[in-house]
């Protein structure tokens, strides 16, 4: 394992001097490339050189140990030497934890697609209640979120929603939010108080760049519509609305959130890009199926992976086993320990398929 993160703090350094070079500032996509190896890398190199530290610390005891007579100052250094020893332990099992295989994707920023499942408005007004669980989560971490597109429902409800969540390892963090999450609750318009069951669909799509994804324009059906819903007087007067179909692939996704028609086709681009950008991941990702066996469920969009019974008030993510009892918390935001369970569940489970 020595050897292995010698050549990582190395490879770090390299890194450091190539990303002075004029020349890859000037290539934009090696820039990009080489920033994320770099960022990958930075915490296994700190957490390296603490190990090392702390290995000259232990050795430097244990020979001030076999030269020391005096009985007080021996139990000093025995009890010092004991505590390295456990500190050079936990260092070890961190740096293990970080040399297992990383999702090249983890550093990237995110678009999450929210739609209303079964259960009709009271399945709307859930996914209104998840788009602001994402929102505040983003806002508590700080990370800058925006809704690019917002189908939504005279009842205050989300049909369909898109939002851009960009901040250092977004995807890592957000990437099991995959699947579909169940509600449990009397709706408002239930006059007999009998618990109601629906559910909406999450979907985290780690977001393409530029140079990740090359569009054919003669691929590109580009509809220009009137916007429709919420939004002010313009949504009726002007054709502001975009509807960009790829045709090779039927994907189809629509934009009608701003009053330019530029702007919203950029947004549109962009959601394309990153939706062809996973449709291709998923396709490499399924022809290495044996790889993907430590992951933290399928990650299948069809998959119940969460439940929020507001009756109980509690929270249970079925792929961890844990349950929370602070819903209201949970849905403001407040979601990082069920995102610890099943990141520490996911190394775990790639460790035990390593050894």
């Amino acid at each position: 394992m020595l050897k292995k993160l010698d050549s990582i703090k190395q490879r770090y350094h390299d890194i450091n001097e190539e990303l002075m070079n004029p020349e890859t500032v000037s290539d934009r996509q090696k820039f990009l490339e080489l920033s994320r190896e770099h960022n990958s890398l930075q915490e296994i190199v700190e957490t390296y050189d603490c190990l090392i530290d702390a290995m000259s610390e232990k050795e430097e005891c244990s020979n001030m140990l076999k030269t020391e007579s005096n009985s007080d100052m021996r139990l000093l250094l025995e009890s010092e030497l004991n505590e390295l020893e456990e500190k050079i332990d936990d260092i070890t099992n961190e740096l293990k934890f970080m040399l297992l295989p990383k999702d090249e994707n983890d550093e990237r920023n995110v678009i999450v697609e929210i739609r209303a499942g079964t259960g009709g408005d009271e399945a709307s007004l859930f996914g209104a209640d998840l788009m602001r669980m994402y929102l505040r989560y983003a806002e508590r971490h700080r990370f800058n979120a925006s809704v690019l597109s917002l189908s939504d429902t005279p009842m205050g409800g989300v049909k369909e929603a898109v939002i851009s969540i960009k901040g250092k390892g977004v995807y890592s963090k957000l990437k099991f939010e995959n699947g579909v999450h169940r509600v449990q609750r009397v709706p408002e318009t239930e006059s007999k108080g009998r618990i109601h069951t629906s559910a909406a669909t999450v979907a985290v799509l780690s977001e393409a760049d530029d140079v990740d994804i090359e569009i054919i324009t003669s691929d590109l059906r580009i509809d220009t519509y009137r916007a429709s819903g919420a939004g002010g007087q313009h949504v009726n007067k002007t054709e502001s609305a975009i509807r960009i179909t790829h045709i090779p692939t039927g994907l189809v996704v629509q934009c009608q959130n701003e009053k330019s028609q530029i702007k919203n086709r950029d947004t549109a681009m962009k959601v394309l890009k990153t939706r062809l950008y996973d449709l291709e991941r998923s396709r490499v990702q399924a022809q290495q199926a044996s790889e993907r066996k430590s992951q933290v469920g399928s990650g299948d969009r069809s998959e119940r992976i969460r439940t929020y019974n507001f009756h109980q008030g509690r929270v249970t993510d079925h792929r961890v086993n844990l349950t929370i009892y602070r819903l209201t918390e949970f849905l403001d935001g407040d979601i990082d320990e069920v995102i610890e369970a099943l990141t520490l569940k996911n190394r775990m489970d790639m460790l035990s398929s390593e050894s």
